[in-house]
């Protein structure tokens, strides 16, 4: 495993092409402070423009929690009144559409806590993963706090518009195998597990053809958004497949029945 990037609170490694990005404060369950929020949008870039790189999971240190929210100790100092709320708030904002903005795959692995600030990283991602133990809230209703739109839109898009009220009214802990049911995770392991399952599922991916990947993110982000029918750039995107080494090779690996090679990046 190759270290990329280290802060004092995040780390970046990369295993081949599966990069990982650690939330690392395990002494306080991995709470997202504001040099965190600050450093994600520049560790994303960095991965984002790394050609080796092909999937990103997102994890946090420890085995206690993925992260347990904000640093609520900062709160005082980052938040307590309007103008430091806004510029607050923009970083936090500008962290999660980091995430969500990226070309290539991302998967959340969620172990033990996953709360308020560390449920809003993992909806950023593509794909959640959790084990049996891992709990979701989403406060603001308990702090007397408003999720912005774009927040908001991710639970909606998720849940639904009824499920995602639940959520966001009640604040209440859910457990992972409820979260299943409400949309919120993809899949639940045994503990033991969930490591093994989703870097297993990450290199899954990096065996596939990347250009397909990509334009597969890019079109339901586009169906999210609200487009329903093809416009010239979708319309594009679909027919420039057809130009790609990548096609010919899953054409000649299908045809020679063999697994494709695939080389696009």
């Amino acid at each position: 495993m190759t270290e990329l990037t280290m802060t004092d609170d995040l780390t970046v490694t990369r295993d081949d092409a599966v990069a990982t990005l650690t939330l690392n404060r395990p002494q306080s369950h991995n709470a997202i402070n504001i040099g965190m929020y600050r450093a994600l949008p520049g560790l994303v870039a960095e991965l984002e423009a790394d050609a080796a790189v092909k999937v990103v999971v997102l994890r946090g240190a420890g085995e206690r929690s993925f992260a347990s929210g904000a640093d609520i100790t900062e709160f005082e100092a980052e938040r307590s009144d309007a103008v430091k709320a806004k510029n607050y708030n923009a970083k936090v904002a500008a962290a999660e559409r980091a995430l969500e903005g990226m070309t290539k795959p991302t998967i959340a692995m969620i172990h033990g806590y996953c709360i308020g600030g560390g449920a809003g990283l993992a909806l950023a991602c593509d794909m959640r993963f959790a084990d049996t133990r891992a709990k979701l809230a989403i406060t603001p209703a308990k702090l007397g706090l408003v999720y912005s739109l774009e927040s908001t839109k991710r639970v909606v898009d998720l849940a639904g518009p009824s499920r995602a009220k639940w959520i966001l009214m009640s604040g209440q802990q859910i457990q992972a195998r409820r979260a299943v049911e409400l949309g919120l995770v993809d899949e639940v392991v045994e503990p033991e597990e969930l490591e093994d399952y989703t870097y297993d599922f990450a290199r899954v991916i990096t065996t596939r053809a990347q250009f397909s990947v990509r334009a597969g993110k890019e079109m339901v982000r586009r169906v999210l958004g609200g487009q329903v029918r093809d416009d010239q750039e979708t319309l594009d995107l679909r027919n420039s497949s057809f130009e790609t080494e990548d096609f010919a090779e899953g054409v000649r690996s299908f045809l020679e029945k063999r697994p494709p090679e695939f080389r696009w990046s």
